[in-house]
């Protein structure tokens, strides 16, 4: 039987800065909370995880995801865990290469499906051999040329497999993380075999000279002397270059990189300072550190590249479908840029729900614009020195991660995008939002200071764009120094098409199929859209569309089915599983006291229902549902007023019952004033015993006085009440405005009444004048704007 259908899902383990191979064994040091929740979830698989090597130093070992991981890894099994002070030591054995499949999250864990890769045998036994023999010959004379290494040499030459030799080589290679992957990713037993030797060869050269110049250094070295070893290697190194000299060649550097008079005068006192400072002083490593960032930093004023409006309308449409407002205004703003060429910076903030295509904006004004781009995530980022960069005085310093975007564009003047800006925190390090004051006021950052730099950078001619999804968590005064543009979620047929347009060639592209071979019908798409996904953007449609490439694949390389492969609504579970979500919430029969409202997310708008019961009692009120304080405020508020309209002697009937109001899925915290009117209906419904219409859902915030208050979000609430089926809609009558923003699809689609008070809630709900008395039907509720009216 195969692993994976012995552990058809298993736990995923982290593995930073190193990659394991088959057939080893390896110590790896996790956080304890991970190390602990992993050796105890695991224990239900006999302990078999997944390890896979992260692509980045900096993946946490709390927020990570799968996608912070390289796709090949490792099935291994912990033998023992050992507790190690602020962390735990997991030993496991690794059994097989894998490849990642599906993946889930647990809790704060994640696991996947996965699939054994074996090595493809394309050597027969004589020429594995013949390879083994050189791949140990090349072990001895490395390792001859190093002390103390006889016991490595040792066990090298006790490999008795190829492909266990390859590995326990490759982990001894002094090779980057990447290239050590890119081994382990080598199913070709040839070709894996072909490449360590290679790199063998390289190895072994490069020995070679370290110790022929280690060699030549310690002839004239003094004893005194001997702690500078590695100073003076890298002098030898030099002198074999052609290199005279640190403080002439910087001298050279500066001549050539027509440095502003401040940053020159600095960069001449440093080659002071480092020309008397000894070579195997610290302080002469630092000295060379700011030298070179000073030499890497663009100083230059370039000249402003004359951008053609309709190259860059162009460019924004065919990368971008939809968004036609916020296109409209980025060319607006391109404008004024074209015409006042000394404005070579700008300040924008792009605000809106995930995948709704905020970052590739960014990547599309830079083709426009010619400029190179840059982009720093500052999620998480609670220390102020992350910005302004750390003082040299300290060990281990390093400039800002402002300066150092500025050093990797090359540029003075790229399109610069600070991702998640509303994810900054505050730490006893200091305020980093505020450190980005200066860097976003037009007015100041034409001499930004960072810490490390010690000198002023101008930052004015910088094109910067911010990212965030909440503008609440956003301080006031670095809100202000930022031009606002709001990106709202996308409706169904929005989505229809970008995957049309852009995702499904791109997921094709990326998974190795080609158009020929595949067919999604157009049904199929919406039946994935629709049943699947329910989110602003199109990230997790992309997602579902990869999931669908891979079955695929796999059915046409295992010649389960021909080409072109046409997907059906049959295939959709066993390429992605149950259906997530239920489209179209109208028909339900909700009973008196249940009300449909909207909320806005920070994740795009959504529906909820708001549920009202009575029960014996004294008269009180209970609020479930984890509401914050201003929507318990509002629920108190609609019962009173729903107690004092023109309904009063009914509601008053319930003045000795206990009234319960719900808003289902507790377990998501929920705040705002606007689900005002539908608590109030709620109660209404209640106290007259009358079900409110389940395709009728209503936002806007009530006052004590019975008005309806204009509330925000009304293009993202209305899309997911379009998504979900509902056919009527209740807005406040000052909300009449923002329906121009709305898609034609989903205005043509729904009936949109507007309420100014209660009363014209209860007539539009219940069917009831302001006297009580019940309209007839044809009355209720006809205040439905025709589009010609709002374009």
């Amino acid at each position: 039987m195969e692993w994976s259908e012995l552990y058809p899902q298993l736990y995923i383990l982290p593995v930073k800065r190193s990659v394991i191979y088959p057939s080893m064994a390896n110590t790896i040091q996790v956080s304890k909370e991970l190390g602990y929740h992993l050796y105890e979830k695991s224990s239900k698989n006999d302990n078999f995880i997944l390890a896979f090597t992260s692509k980045d130093d900096d993946t946490p070992d709390e927020g990570w995801s799968p996608d912070d991981l390289y796709e090949v890894g490792i099935l291994a099994k912990i033998d023992f865990i050992d507790e190690k002070g602020s962390y735990v030591e997991l030993k496991v054995r690794n059994l097989h290469r894998i490849k990642r499949l599906n993946w889930e999250q647990e809790d704060n864990l994640y696991s996947c499906s996965f699939e054994v890769h074996n090595d493809i045998n394309d050597l027969d036994e004589e020429g594995q051999s013949v390879y083994m023999a050189s791949i140990k010959a090349i072990s001895a004379d490395i390792l001859g040329m190093l002390d103390g290494m006889d016991h490595l040499d040792q066990r090298i030459q006790e490999q008795t497999e190829l492909g266990t030799l390859l590995h326990y080589v490759s982990q001894h290679l002094n090779l980057s993380r990447k290239e050590k992957q890119q081994i382990l990713e080598m199913r070709s037993l040839k070709a894996r075999t072909l490449h360590v030797l290679d790199e063998m060869v390289r190895h072994k050269e490069s020995i070679k000279l370290q110790v022929e110049l280690a060699d030549r250094v310690s002839e004239q070295a003094s004893k005194i002397h001997r702690e500078n070893l590695l100073k003076e290697q890298m002098r030898a190194i030099q002198e074999e270059l052609g290199d005279k000299g640190d403080g002439k060649s910087y001298d050279e550097r500066i001549e050539k990189a027509h440095l502003p008079e401040h940053a020159l005068k600095r960069a001449r006192e440093e080659i002071r300072k480092l020309n008397s400072t000894s070579p195997g002083s610290p302080d002469a490593h630092i000295i060379q550190n700011y030298l070179d960032l000073i030499l890497t930093l663009s100083w230059e004023t370039p000249e402003p590249v004359d951008f053609e409006l309709d190259r860059a309308r162009a460019i924004l449409d065919e990368d971008h479908f939809g968004l036609e407002k916020v296109k409209k205004r980025i060319i607006q703003h391109l404008a004024v840029m074209k015409r006042k060429k000394d404005k070579m910076g700008s300040i924008l903030l792009l605000v809106g729900p995930p995948g709704v295509g905020k970052t590739s904006l960014g990547k599309s004004i830079a083709k426009a614009l010619s400029r190179p781009f840059v982009r720093v995530s500052l999620g998480g980022v609670k220390d102020e020195s992350e910005i302004r960069g750390h003082r040299r005085t300290y060990v281990g310093a390093l400039p800002g991660r402002i300066i150092e975007g500025m050093k990797k564009a090359g540029a003075s003047n790229p399109v610069f995008v600070l991702d998640e800006i509303d994810k900054l925190a505050q730490s006893y390090n200091g305020d980093p939002a505020s450190a980005l004051l200066e860097v976003l006021d037009p007015e100041q950052n034409d001499t930004f200071s960072d810490h490390f730099l010690e000198i002023t950078y101008d930052l004015s001619k910088v094109f910067f764009i911010a990212t965030a999804n909440n503008l609440s968590s956003i301080p006031g005064p670095l809100l202000d120094r930022m031009e606002l543009i709001q990106l709202s979620g996308y409706t169904d047929l929005e989505k229809e098409s970008i995957a049309e347009k852009h995702l499904i060639k791109s997921v094709w592209t990326e998974h190795g199929l080609r158009d020929d071979e595949i067919d999604l019908p157009e049904s199929v798409l919406k039946e994935i859209i629709q049943k699947y996904t329910r989110e602003a953007g199109v990230r997790d449609l992309k997602r579902k569309l990869e999931g669908l490439s891979r079955y695929a694949l796999e059915k046409i390389l295992s010649h389960e089915e021909g080409t072109p492969f046409k997907v059906t609504v049959d295939h959709l579970p066993k390429a992605l599983g149950r259906e997530v979500y239920i489209p179209n919430v109208s028909g339900l029969n909700n009973p008196a006291g249940v009300v449909t409202g909207l909320a806005w997310t920070p994740v795009g708008g959504d529906i909820l229902f708001i549920e009202a019961n009575a029960s014996l009692g004294k008269g009180g009120m209970t609020i479930t549902g984890q509401l914050g304080d201003v929507m318990k405020e509002s629920a108190q508020i609609a019962l009173s007023v729903a107690r004092s309209g023109p309904l009063a002697e009914s509601m008053n009937l319930y003045l000795d019952k206990n009234i319960h109001l719900h808003v289902p899925n507790g377990s998501v915290p929920k705040d705002g004033p606007s689900a005002g009117i539908a608590m109030f209906s709620a109660f209404v419904s209640l106290f007259l015993n009358k079900k409110v219409d389940p395709k009728l859902a209503m936002t806007g915030e009530v006052t004590l006085s019975g008005r309806v208050l204009p509330i925000g979000g009304v293009k993202e609430k209305l899309i997911a009440a379009h998504r979900s089926g509902i056919q009527r809609i209740i807005l406040p009558a000052k909300n009449k405005k923002d329906l121009k923003d709305l898609p034609s699809e989903v205005l043509n689609a729904l009936k949109i009444s507007f309420a100014e008070n209660t009363k014209d809630v209860l007539k539009i709900v219940f069917g009831i004048e302001n006297n009580g008395v019940e309209l007839p039907l044809f009355m209720r509720g006809d205040d439905y704007p025709k589009r010609s009216d709002i374009v």
